[in-house]
């Protein structure tokens, strides 16, 4: 196909490869033009405007930080639907509101366009070695044109129903994995405090009931005390802050969630805004009064 796709990223960058790799042509842009350096050299085509990257292609992908940056995108004078086709489609792969989706998806449709949310699951390491899960909402048949496509992103293609739906699973994953981050953060400092070997802790947890994606990996991060830098504060909280704008919508009261949302809000105003946020550890110790960091052992 020929595609496009807007926001090189930490995400985008790889996702883009991938696509390409699969043997799409594709125009790329992003507001850093050395974002698309490696890219250009792989075969893609660089644009200088949202807007021509868009002409004559059949889908755009984006992959952009927050809600109001995919509006501007896609809105904008120089956007997404300025440039594309009747006919087209857009695919935003971004963690993005709901309501935001279906308001652009019904600008797009009035347009002629479709769209597809299709936010991804995996972090930097899984864009990169193409292992995401992609949770796709709206129209079937579109879903059914472009699951071959999205699955050079990703093995694990969800069709999660009606425009919005992709976002309601994203939302409700990430909140899942931060309120586990947090609990993880309490139960290491809990255990070597009260005495027992952290990773022999570790590995009761992995094989019992309180096992979880982010302990799994988390802790081992932690213990060896190579934190990564993939994941910051700030998206953090955009993104749970999201989740608790669904959670409102719905009228569910997420205490858990308004509980997580608050202490990430409060470890990214008080300098973790660009740490990971498996970093968040070194404020628990602090609190703590111990340190957890570096006791891994084989």
């Amino acid at each position: 196909m020929k595609l496009a796709f807007v926001g090189l990223g930490n995400m985008g960058q790889y996702m883009a490869a991938n696509l390409l790799a699969a043997g799409h042509e594709m125009r790329v842009h992003d507001l850093r033009r050395e974002a698309a350096n490696r890219l250009v050299e792989e075969g893609a085509t660089w644009a200088d405007s949202v807007a021509s990257a868009c002409e004559g292609v059949e889908a755009v992908f984006l992959s952009l930080p927050a809600p109001p940056d995919v509006e501007k995108v896609v809105t904008g004078p120089d956007g997404v639907l300025a440039g594309l086709a009747s006919g087209a489609t857009i695919i935003d792969l971004s963690t993005n509101s709901p309501s935001m989706v279906r308001k652009l998806a019904k600008l797009a449709a009035d347009k002629g366009i479709g769209f597809l949310d299709a936010p991804v699951s995996g972090g930097t390491r899984g864009a990169r070695e193409a292992t995401l899960a992609v949770m796709v909402g709206g129209d079937a048949d579109l879903y059914a044109r472009f699951e071959p496509v999205l699955k050079a992103i990703g093995p694990n293609v969800f069709n999660t129903g009606d425009i919005g739906t992709g976002n309601v699973a994203k939302l409700i994953n990430n909140q899942l994995a931060f309120i586990n981050m947090m609990a993880m953060n309490e139960a290491l400092l809990m255990g070597a405090k009260a005495g027992i070997d952290l990773v022999m802790l570790r590995n009761i947890v992995r094989a019992s009931s309180g096992d979880s994606f982010a302990w799994i990996g988390g802790a081992v991060a932690v213990l060896k005390d190579k934190l990564p830098t993939r994941f910051s504060c700030t998206l953090a909280a955009k993104d749970i802050g999201l989740a608790q704008e669904l959670a409102d919508e719905t009228g569910v009261d997420s205490k858990l969630g308004r509980l997580t949302y608050e202490m990430i809000k409060g470890y990214r105003d008080n300098g973790f805004a660009d740490q990971d946020i498996l970093a968040t550890i070194k404020a628990c110790e602090e609190q703590a009064g111990y340190t957890v960091r570096g006791l891994w052992h084989e």
